[in-house]
């Protein structure tokens, strides 16, 4: 009798479940855009829209876009298949929490910022197939806890290292130029110890050092190098720390391209400017110092001394012995040019024929005579 009345005391909730599901069946809404020239997001949609395919447009993902998906909150599966999908902006989804499907295969993204998945807990498919990605930070996938399919096939990466999701099953990674070098090693060995499903792992193949093009990424063989000379937990953090870096250097790279027009000039343009200043003022000060000999002529005068007393001796001896010292003196052609004889030495001849020596003391002279 107990076991007969458990059945009819929970039989109201089965069907409250089962009326649920088919109301959520009856309001599911599709919307197909396919092949209708767009370059944006439509707002008059039907905003109870679930599955929305926008594929085959013109549709850039930009701002402004991603201000319309804030609408359609209740989309369940979105695909922007084939258009002009460049980045991947943060918050591009934010507000899309009962997102399942994503697909944005086959456009040109090579940029995913940080955040570019949150708020999408619901994600269980998402593909990103024949894009342009060349780098790939892992935590990018943080915010996608239920994620169950990933799709990075045709695309240009050459490394990834083990993305942080638990839960999922089957990760597609052909298509790509896998450099099976050692900083691959910790790829592999989440793929050899999880639960993850690598597909199309036949295909899945290194494409250098040419030596290991025939190996799968899953299975090619690691020499001991890899794991003496560089430990795999040291060798993953030191790979992170630089993709991050370079990811940031090239999303900032890319901004400053795009926004080159609206920003000031950097401090790059100031310390040019100071290296001008200064190589202008050091020519300015050489040129004066060259054209205009004005602190030559006064250190210059600082070199005249009065002549001692053997110095004045021998001077006079000289003097006496080579009278034609003086027609070596050049003529006098203007006043500027002149120089006497007196104004060359200190003494001059008297009339008496004695040299008058103004440094000797007069007093001397009275008492020796």
């Amino acid at each position: 009798m107990k076991t007969t009345c458990i059945p009819i005391l929970f039989w109201p909730f089965f069907m409250l479940l089962l009326s649920d599901e088919s109301k959520t069946s009856k309001t599911e809404v599709k919307c197909n855009f396919t092949e209708k020239n767009y370059s944006f997001i439509p707002e008059d949609i039907n905003k109870n829209v679930t599955i929305l395919d926008l594929s085959y447009n013109q549709i850039t993902l930009n701002t402004m876009d991603t201000s319309v998906l804030q609408i359609y909150y209740l989309l369940t599966e979105l695909y922007l298949i084939e258009n002009n999908v460049v980045i991947l902006h943060n918050n591009s989804f934010g507000n899309l929490s009962n997102l399942k499907i994503l697909n944005i295969c086959r456009n040109s993204i090579y940029v995913i910022q940080q955040g570019a998945f949150i708020g999408l807990n619901k994600l269980k498919q998402l593909y990103l197939c024949q894009n342009k990605i060349v780098q790939l930070n892992p935590n990018i996938f943080v915010p996608l806890k239920n994620l169950k399919l990933l799709n990075l096939q045709d695309n240009m990466m050459s490394y990834i290292d083990r993305p942080p999701l638990f839960h999922l099953e089957l990760i597609i990674l052909d298509g790509n130029p896998w450099n099976c070098s050692c900083t691959l090693l910790n790829l592999q060995n989440w793929l050899n110890t999880s639960n993850v499903t690598l597909e199309n792992e036949n295909i899945t193949t290194c494409s250098y050092p040419d030596i290991l093009k025939c190996y799968s990424i899953k299975t090619v063989p690691y020499n001991t190098d890899c794991y003496s000379t560089f430990p795999l937990p040291v060798m993953a953090d030191l790979y992170i720390n630089f993709q991050s870096i370079s990811n940031s250097t090239f999303n900032s790279s890319l901004k400053n391209l795009t926004n080159s027009e609206h920003e000031p000039p950097g401090k790059s343009w100031t310390f040019l400017v100071g290296v001008v200043v200064t190589v202008l003022m050091t020519s300015l000060l050489i040129f004066i110092a060259i054209k205009c000999p004005i602190w030559y002529n006064f250190l210059l005068s600082y070199n005249h001394h009065r002549l001692e007393e053997h110095e004045e001796e021998t001077y006079e001896d000289d003097f006496i012995e080579n009278p034609s010292a003086l027609s070596q003196i050049p003529d006098p052609i203007s006043e500027d040019t002149t120089v006497t004889f007196e104004q060359l030495n200190s003494f001059a001849v008297d009339d008496d024929g004695f040299i008058e020596d103004k440094y000797i003391d007069t007093h001397e002279l009275c008492e020796e005579n």
